[in-house]
């Protein structure tokens, strides 16, 4: 007799499979901007009147229809058209709704322009506290509103041009579309430097640019990454007879016609999904002189310098963004019987993302009270501003991309799924290095800084020893640094390093000043005086764990 199989159905309908335990719950409702970290240094670089305003756009921010638009702009990418149905160019892009969200209330917010327009005492403080709390939510939308912040103080180079574009560039109020500029109720602004052929090496640019009678110029050439192609209006770099100059170039003339601006294509990106890059084509294209000719470097610069502060801001914003999700994981997640956060040897990986958040954090908000000062006529704000943040550019740039694989990494599978959101800030994670000069870039711009304008380094030195005597191995660390300053032999093959001490002191000397004794410590002992490993997690055993944990997102952990 063959025995045959019993068809009878063996599943218990009583029986549980997908009940979910053990896992966190979404990190959503919460405050952005309940931070110490943040909310002290707020208060401590001049904009504690913004603390309200701050933890309403935090409160936003955390909300589970931000963190919707932020995933919807991301999934739904920017799409180019070239031309209209019957053959005629238009180049533009198309951005989802949920984009157009972020963009509204980031401008309205106050985060583009409108410190320019603010005379109170510590208005770039406010709004650069603002931007770190909003890019916590979405990152790729922060790329025009940085650049419609920035392109104000290159724009007085031509005041006529100033006086015409600045009340619009300043305004709190989202104005999309390609329409003429005067009709507008706001601008957003954009930059075209790097051509193919140079890159970094922007003189050497091959976009042509030649005078007309009526004063204004007509631009033929090739832009190789310029973000935000839909904003108004963009300063770019071309070669006048009298050398490199820069550019006002408006998407729209005054007369209501479209400006040449032939979008080859966009930019297929590894991250900043959201945010349209381009190549465009200009040819005959109309454009007015911004600064003297031939100044077209030193004209931007102004520009250059407040957009590589957003991308300290914006990195700084990063790390504790992943720190926030990771610290949350751990303290919802048990393994072996206890919750993670309980666990030694996560605990000492938090409190060390914890320092490097802490170090980030502090460092860029003293640059942006420098940026509030130098705007205010303070001489040695500005002089701390030109060697500060090109350190701080390369320095806090440099360690978002291992910050956030580590925090990534608290997550262990969870944290590699799209779902979590953390995928999303890796690949973000490497743009703010590349973004406004690489590391070799702004390396070689601190030795410049230190060669052609001594009042930077006295201007730093005073803000270092402002702690002297306050931590052996912070004293010891800046003399050796003074010796390694004073000899300029090999200096550009030394850059990155001296680069990356002169951070470290910074970035000490305003934690033993500023910051509770165990962070001082911990950082001071691992950063400065070598006790500690290459990896996070690696903080000696003696460093107050629980102290330096409780000024993570997210309140106290035990």
């Amino acid at each position: 007799m063959t025995a045959t199989a019993d068809a009878t159905p063996r599943s218990d309908p009583t029986a549980r499979t997908h009940e979910v335990t053990n896992q966190p719950p979404p990190l959503v409702g919460h405050d952005v901007a309940d931070d110490p970290v943040l909310l002290e240094g707020l208060r401590r670089e001049g904009a504690g009147w913004y603390a309200d305003d701050l933890h309403r756009l935090g409160r936003l921010a955390g909300s589970e229809q931000v963190l919707r638009w932020a995933e919807e702009a991301n999934r739904h990418e920017p799409e180019l058209r070239t031309h209209d149905r019957y053959g005629n160019r238009i180049d533009e892009v198309d951005f989802h709704p949920s984009y157009h969200s972020l963009m509204e209330v980031a401008i309205r917010e106050g985060l583009g322009g409108a410190p320019w327009a603010d005379g109170r005492p510590g208005a770039h403080v406010a709004r650069a506290a603002g931007f770190m709390v909003w890019s916590s939510a979405e990152q790729g939308h922060g790329c025009p509103v940085s650049m419609t912040y920035a392109v104000v103080p290159a724009l007085r180079s031509a005041p006529e041009l100033a006086k015409a574009y600045e009340p619009l560039l300043t305004s709190r109020v989202y104005d999309p579309g390609l329409r003429e500029p005067g009709s507008k109720r706001g601008l957003l602004a954009g930059m075209g430097m790097t051509e193919k052929q140079g890159g970094t090496d922007v003189r050497a640019n091959t976009t042509a640019a030649t005078v007309r009678p009526d004063g204004s110029w007509r631009l033929r050439g090739h832009k190789w990454f310029t973000s935000a192609p839909m904003n108004d209006l963009f300063l770019v770099l071309a070669q006048a007879p009298g050398g490199l100059s820069c550019f006002l170039v408006p998407r729209v003339l005054p007369d209501g016609s479209r400006n040449t601006f032939r979008i080859q294509r966009l930019k297929d990106k590894l991250g900043n999904r959201s945010n349209a890059s381009s190549e465009p084509e200009f040819d005959d294209t109309v454009a007015w002189l911004v600064g003297r000719e031939g100044q077209g470097v030193r004209t931007i610069i102004d520009m250059v310098t407040m957009t590589r502060l957003d991308c300290v801001l914006g990195s700084a914003s990063g790390i504790r963004a992943a720190l926030a999700q990771a610290a949350h994981h751990v303290r919802h997640r048990a393994v072996f019987g206890a919750k993670l956060i309980d666990q030694p040897l996560m605990r000492n990986v938090i409190a060390d993302l914890g320092l490097e958040s802490e170090a980030a954090t502090t460092l860029a908000l003293r640059v942006a009270g420098a940026a509030d000062r130098a705007q205010r006529g303070d001489a040695q704000e500005r002089a701390f501003l030109r060697l500060a943040t090109a350190v701080g550019k390369y320095w806090v740039c440099k360690r978002q991309p291992a910050a956030v694989a580590e925090a990534l990494e608290c997550l262990g599978g969870n944290g590699y799924d799209e779902a979590s959101g953390m995928p999303r800030l890796y690949r973000e994670a490497p743009l703010n290095g590349i973004w406004e000069g690489s590391g070799n870039v702004n390396a070689l711009d601190v030795l410049r800084a230190l060669a052609r304008e001594p009042e930077c380094l006295e201007a730093f030195r005073a803000e270092v020893e402002a702690a002297a005597g306050a931590d052996g191995r912070l004293d010891e660390a800046w003399r050796r640094l003074r010796g390694e300053l004073a000899s300029t032999a090999d200096a550009e093959l030394r850059a990155r390093r001296l680069v990356e001490r002169l951070a470290l002191v910074l970035q000490g000397s305003l934690l033993v000043r500023y910051a509770p004794a165990a962070v001082a410590d911990a950082f001071c002992t691992s950063r400065l005086g070598g006790d500690t490993g290459f990896a996070f997690g690696t903080l000696p055993p003696a460093a107050d764990l629980t102290a330096i944990l409780g000024r993570v997102p997210g309140g106290a952990t035990h």
